[in-house]
């Protein structure tokens, strides 16, 4: 007999959209996906020869459960260095992914009855998580008006004293949205406050355009830090989706009980791997990976926004950052009856596989990653407009 927590639980879309992705393209279709939330590089080489001699020299076996001590130096570095804000070692901890991560903070701070204020459209994971941790999700609606950016003062609004959490995710999964230094700064001194934890999801922090800027809200001040864990992941910025390899860091307090559930849940993030992550901290080679990627996913974004504003009835607000793109399809979903069943005809009448905006609290919607060639974007965009436009009986 299944406990209630998981009643609810639903399979990732984006990972399921994969799949059938992937089963079709077996049966011989010519599907373009637009669905996969990850970059279409591989990991540098640089980065695998880094993990297979630690597999070579035996580093195999058990880590500590909250990161080999070389990698939380390392990312302690990182986080001075780039992101402004100190932390040591102890108040790091490495995790199989950022998912991870979020679930570990969750776990340890959520209680029944809680509430989680959660900006939407939002990354499909969050509310999943908080609701297995027994708290409730709050959502703050962002306007697509107004660039989907949240804003302190849209807040208030739904802050009760039951308020526990906001989460915080610039730049945005699925938007692209990237929140001002300044409006980061009005949120965060809100939430000190009104004594709220911060969880900031930092995952997307080096894919920016159009001159954006990226800030952690740690570095604010020290009051800002103490209510803020920082997650990131190797994941997006070093091509290492398959890694599963991400951190949190937090004041110590905190670090240590995340330490303690990772020990008696994974025990610790693979061994190997985390020789990998530590690689791509440290070589200099990597800078020039992540910004060669920076400037593909700009220009491919360039390519997205221009034909998609060419599909008539649909509107589109430039994303900033990440790598998606999230126009509003209302005007066609509206005649299918849902976006779930416009994804639907369009995987099977164009050929062409997007991610519905319900998974991410916006019906009507749907994400397309621009983690394509420039030419399958092209295609795909050209399927695209075409099924669309027979639903119209153009």
């Amino acid at each position: 007999m299944l406990a209630d927590r998981v009643s609810h639980i639903k399979p990732a879309p984006t990972l399921a959209l994969t799949a059938k992705v992937n089963q079709l393209k077996a049966r011989g279709e010519d599907i373009i996906g637009f669905g996969a939330g990850e970059p279409d590089f591989d990991t540098p080489n640089f980065i695998k020869e880094a993990c297979i001699r630690a597999l070579k020299e035996g580093k195999t076996k058990y880590a500590p459960s909250a990161g080999i001590l070389p990698l939380r130096e390392a990312i302690s570095e990182k986080l001075l260095r780039e992101n402004h804000v100190e932390y040591s070692p102890s108040e790091i901890v490495v995790t199989a992914g950022a998912k991870m991560a979020l679930f570990l903070v969750m776990m340890a701070t959520l209680q029944e009855g809680d509430e989680v204020l959660l900006p939407s459209p939002y990354w499909v994971t969050y509310p999943e998580q908080i609701l297995l941790c027994g708290a409730k999700v709050v959502e703050v609606p962002l306007k697509e008006e107004e660039g989907f950016l949240l804003r302190a003062e849209s807040l208030k609004s739904y802050i009760t004293p039951r308020t526990k959490m906001l989460i915080l995710n610039s730049p945005s999964n699925p938007t692209g949205a990237v929140v001002p230094e300044e409006e980061q700064r009005k949120i965060a001194e809100l939430c000190v406050e009104r004594n709220i934890l911060l969880v900031s999801d930092e995952c997307y922090e080096a894919f920016l355009y159009d001159g954006e800027t990226f800030v952690s809200p740690a570095s604010f001040s020290k009051e800002v830090r103490e209510i803020t864990f920082t997650v990131n992941a190797f994941s997006k910025s070093y091509s290492m989706t398959g890694w599963r390899v991400g951190y949190v860091a937090c004041p110590q307090r905190y670090a240590k009980v995340l330490a303690d559930l990772n020990s008696q849940s994974i025990s610790n993030a693979t061994t190997f791997a985390q020789y990998g992550a530590l690689e791509a901290l440290k070589n200099p080679l990597s800078k020039e990976f992540v910004e060669s990627m920076r400037k593909a996913f700009q220009e491919r974004r360039e390519v997205a926004y221009g034909l998609l504003r060419e599909v008539p009835h649909l509107s589109v607000v430039k994303p900033k950052g990440a790598f998606y793109i999230f126009p509003n399809l209302r005007h066609y979903s509206d005649r299918l009856g849902s976006d779930l069943k416009l994804a639907d005809y369009l995987i099977e009448q164009g050929k062409v596989a997007v991610v519905p905006g319900s998974a991410f609290g916006a019906q009507g919607y749907v994400r397309l990653s621009y983690c394509l060639p420039e030419d399958a974007i092209r295609e795909g965009i050209r399927r695209l407009k075409e099924a669309l436009l027979r639903l119209e009986g153009v």
